[in-house]
């Protein structure tokens, strides 16, 4: 804690997501003082900035919580080693790359006492909460959703979300699945998936999902990093009393073609108000849902190669 009442913190991973939302959201929230960042390639200015982990986890004892940023296949080793130092822990997402190290994470932020908190920056969009209020006590007839946008502007020369461990379309398609999880009560099952490999990459640029509900309505999912002009990502949930529509990556919502709600782009700053909650009440918050459903949509996926993708 800081002489402000801040919560010291330091950023690992200093990319684009971490410049366009982690760094904005920190300064101009109050529960947080950027103290510290580590990273190979970038630096923060007006923060002690590290090359390396280790030496800022021995150097910053007083830094108490730390925020990972970074590419998804490298997370696991730095949670242990904040864990086992006494940080709390926030994680981009998503929060790793297998199931067994999300729930080793778990496991080991219990024992040591400490916050983790495994993010999912889409269910803070603004309509989220009022689509999951508005779908309380009514029957979901089948669900729709339509995630498709451009990787050349929304990840231009990030080599490691092709790589094995880097999720591929599924890195922005996790965020339509972490919303569809949160509205949705009951666990949702993969029934089939055709997963779309650029010749020259190892990880999908579309996916096609077949889903159910705990109650057996249909759910079909369309994931695409080729499409260019406007970009689409919307929920269609037509239920027996009304079709309710998600749109903008859940900032706004239609019942049956009226505006109920629309908002503004405040999702990483309502991540951190719910990781300094967590912290203050020593609580922990770390749901793998959407993080199963990419991996059975692996288990369940037929393997269709396209066109090499040429950035």
């Amino acid at each position: 804690m800081t002489s402000t009442g801040r919560i010291a913190l330091a950023l690992a991973g200093v990319g684009k997501i971490a410049r366009d939302q982690h760094i904005p959201s920190i300064e101009s929230g109050s529960d947080f003082a950027l103290a510290a960042a580590i990273s190979r390639n970038g630096k923060i200015d007006g923060v002690e900035n590290f090359v390396d982990y280790d030496a800022f986890l021995a150097a910053r004892t007083d830094i108490t919580a730390v925020s990972l940023c970074t590419p998804p296949e490298v997370r696991f080793d730095m949670a242990k080693k904040a864990i086992k130092a006494g940080r709390h822990v926030l994680l981009e997402k998503p929060p790793a790359t297998t199931i067994g190290e999300a729930e080793a994470m778990s496991v080991l932020a219990k024992e040591a006492g400490v916050t983790l908190f495994a993010t999912w920056h889409s269910r803070f969009a603004d309509a989220v909460k009022p689509a999951t209020e508005w779908l309380v006590g009514k029957t979901i007839k089948k669900i729709e959703i339509i995630w498709k946008e451009d990787v050349r502007r929304w990840h231009p020369g990030q080599a490691w979300i092709w790589e094995a461990g880097g999720f591929g379309v599924f890195d922005p398609g996790i965020n339509a699945l972490s919303i569809l999880t949160a509205i949705v009560p009951g666990a949702i099952t993969v029934n089939h998936a055709k997963l779309s490999f650029p010749s020259n990459r190892q990880q999908p640029i579309a996916a096609s999902l077949a889903m159910s509900t705990a109650e057996g309505a249909p759910i079909v999912a369309e994931f695409d990093w080729r499409q260019e002009g406007p970009q689409t990502w919307d929920i269609l949930v037509e239920t027996d009393a009304g079709k309710l529509q998600l749109s903008k990556g859940g900032a706004e919502m239609f019942v049956d073609g009226v505006a109920v709600a629309t908002g503004h782009d405040r999702e990483y700053s309502g991540i951190y108000q719910r990781f300094a909650e967590l912290i203050r009440n020593g609580q922990s918050d770390a749901d793998y849902q959407p993080l199963r459903l990419v991996a059975d949509a692996f288990l369940r996926g037929e393997r269709h190669d396209v066109d090499a993708f040429i950035e």
